[in-house]
């Protein structure tokens, strides 16, 4: 029987991670790891995401996404048409984040500084998940979950993606990949990559949808307002930018 550790970890990303056809408007690649304690997501997280979801369509069978929050789409149509409505929503969802007990960890690749300066630019997905896995090797270390299997949630992409992620995250889990002059053990813990559908409804994941985009423009643009950020910024453990 495996030896699971305290914590869970929901990943999420924002923006394209290729390298061949660079969006000016959107030059970014965002991943998040949100790091929660077991007994928190039980006892606090899920309750209080299916409260929030009760209370505004009276079922728990919506699933936040950021894109159709900010687009009003789908069931988020309502926040159009019902301003008192639409105030509620974002006052409960802020408080919800701002509530949530998880320590966030960042890393925003800036995609034309990265070609700029390499000839042949390392894909910034890859860079990206060696950058959070780093910082949560640290926290799995502080927290003496050595030998524990600790599982790392993310949203299945399709089978080429996943398994190229997978294959990635394998790499870097078993010490066969580096990036920089510092090392970490990673095979201290028995890294595991969880991949699911979105529609399976996971509150982990849709926390982590709802960090990546914030943190992302807070670098893109960082003199504009960002009150999502404002609330996910205490909970950063790092945050890693790049080049």
């Amino acid at each position: 029987m495996p030896d699971f550790c305290d914590f869970i970890v929901y990943a999420d990303e924002s923006g394209d991670h290729g390298m061949v056809s660079i969006d000016p408007q959107y030059p970014v690649f965002a991943l998040t790891f949100c790091v929660m304690r077991k007994d928190d997501y039980v006892n606090t997280v899920v309750p209080a995401m299916q409260r929030f979801k009760l209370g505004i369509w009276g079922h728990d069978s919506v699933i936040l996404h950021e894109h159709e929050i900010r687009k009003s789409l789908g069931p988020f149509g309502l926040l159009r048409t019902d301003r008192a409505l639409r105030s509620r929503f974002f006052d409960e969802l802020n408080a919800l984040m701002e509530a949530a007990p998880m320590t966030i960890f960042a890393s925003v690749i800036d995609k034309e500084k990265h070609r700029a300066k390499y000839v042949n630019p390392w894909n910034p997905y890859e860079i990206a998940l060696h950058f959070c896995m780093e910082r949560l090797q640290a926290m799995m270390n502080r927290f003496e979950q050595h030998g524990k299997t600790v599982h790392v949630v993310f949203e299945s992409r399709g089978a080429k993606e996943d398994a190229e992620l997978e294959l990635e995250f394998r790499r870097i889990a078993s010490n066969q990949s580096h990036w920089g002059y510092r090392r970490h053990d990673f095979s201290r813990f028995d890294f595991q990559p969880v991949f699911i559908p979105k529609a399976a409804n996971a509150s982990g994941l849709q926390l982590a949808d709802l960090t990546a985009r914030p943190i992302a423009l807070s670098r893109l643009r960082p003199g504009q307002p960002n009150r999502a950020f404002e609330i996910i910024e205490p909970k950063l453990g790092g945050l890693k930018c790049f080049p």
